[in-house]
């Protein structure tokens, strides 16, 4: 008897338990439920504490009102110019209203998978390979466009889709990558003779700078020496005048400059010219005039010391001239001139 009622307490206490256990609902945050009372749609459950009457109202699983992320597998794709290549697409959707989700479509994730992958190849069945690759951008914004238009009566709103991977044949891998070397090798060509090209140009530019300043170097240096050798002329020129030189010193310079002539290493035939008896004259002259006396020496009487000494002097004169003229003259066996008129040769030769 009282094992009976004590197992009649314990059943009551376990059916109270369970009656508010289905009757009290907890739904967390961005969280839904949808509640049916008996078969028939009743209300959605927001987060927080909710009643239901129990065994009679039926909740149904959360659905999650978040924004969720989907990797479809790769799906075979013909583009225009008749390729196959495998699409792989990433869908990113939101669930705006659990009500529609529940009950206008079965499973909106396979939904939206199929949705995809039609309208995919759609988009890319009017575009060759390269316009595939190269405009994700454009088949991104179609199929987002298609895709929300078609999941909004189910609740659904395709926040983004994108293109994770378009993986063409190997074979068309291997032609492309064939492609791809060739333009690096037409560029690295291209490039390496643009600099060399400019290489020549900066050097041909540099070698024309070079020779212009060389140039103007040598002219100015040129001006320069002619204006110090016209300075000199004029230097010199300005001396000689303003010491008033007489015939002597003339032509005592000119027998000294006289061997000069013959120290070229081509000349093989000198003529002597004719001034050169002149300037032998004129400096016999000079050594056997007599010297003008000083007032202090007018009334002294030259002593005959002084006439030999005078006499000495004029013949040391005459045999330098004699052997200025013959170091003037050129090695042996080339006939000289005197005046214009031919030299006879020594006896012995």
């Amino acid at each position: 008897m009282d094992l009976a009622l004590i197992i009649t307490g314990l059943l009551i206490a376990l059916i109270a338990v369970v009656t508010v256990m289905r009757t009290v609902r907890i739904v967390p945050q961005a969280r839904a439920r949808n509640v049916e009372r008996l078969g028939r749609y009743q209300r959605t459950l927001q987060p927080g504490l909710n009643f239901v009457i129990p065994y009679i109202d039926r909740v149904y699983p959360m659905i999650d009102l978040r924004e969720q992320v989907v990797s479809f597998r790769p799906q075979p794709v013909i583009t225009e110019d008749n390729l196959v290549v495998e699409i792989d697409t990433v869908l990113y959707f939101q669930v705006t209203d659990p009500r529609a989700a529940a009950y206008e479509i079965a499973s909106y994730l396979q939904a939206v998978e199929q949705l995809t992958v039609t309208t995919l190849r759609n988009v890319v069945g009017s575009m060759d390979l390269e316009c595939t690759l190269t405009s994700r951008d454009r088949i991104n914004s179609q199929l987002r466009g298609v895709l929300d238009e078609a999941t909004g009566k189910w609740g659904l709103r395709v926040n983004r889709v994108e293109i994770k991977a378009i993986d063409p044949p190997k074979t068309i891998k291997d032609a492309m990558e064939k492609q791809m070397r060739a333009e690096r090798d037409k560029r690295a060509a291209i490039l390496s003779a643009e600099g060399q090209r400019q290489s020549q140009i900066l050097t041909a530019q540099g070698d024309k700078q070079g020779a212009i300043l060389r140039a103007e170097g040598d002219r100015t240096a040129a001006i320069l020496k002619a204006e110090g050798q016209s300075r000199a002329i004029d230097e010199v020129f300005q001396a000689v005048h303003r010491n008033d030189p007489d015939p002597k010193l003339l032509a005592y310079q000119y027998l000294q400059v006289l061997p000069q002539l013959a120290q070229g290493e081509g000349n093989t035939f000198w003529v002597i010219p004719s001034e050169v008896t002149s300037a032998l004259q004129g400096v016999s002259r000079a050594f056997t005039e007599a010297v003008p006396r000083s007032p202090a020496t007018l009334d002294q009487r030259p002593s005959d010391d002084l006439a030999a000494r005078a006499a000495e002097d004029a013949a040391k004169a005459e045999e330098a001239a004699a052997e200025a003229v013959a170091d003037a003259a050129v090695p042996d066996g080339i006939p000289h001139t005197n005046g214009g008129q031919p030299r006879p040769a020594p006896a012995g030769d």
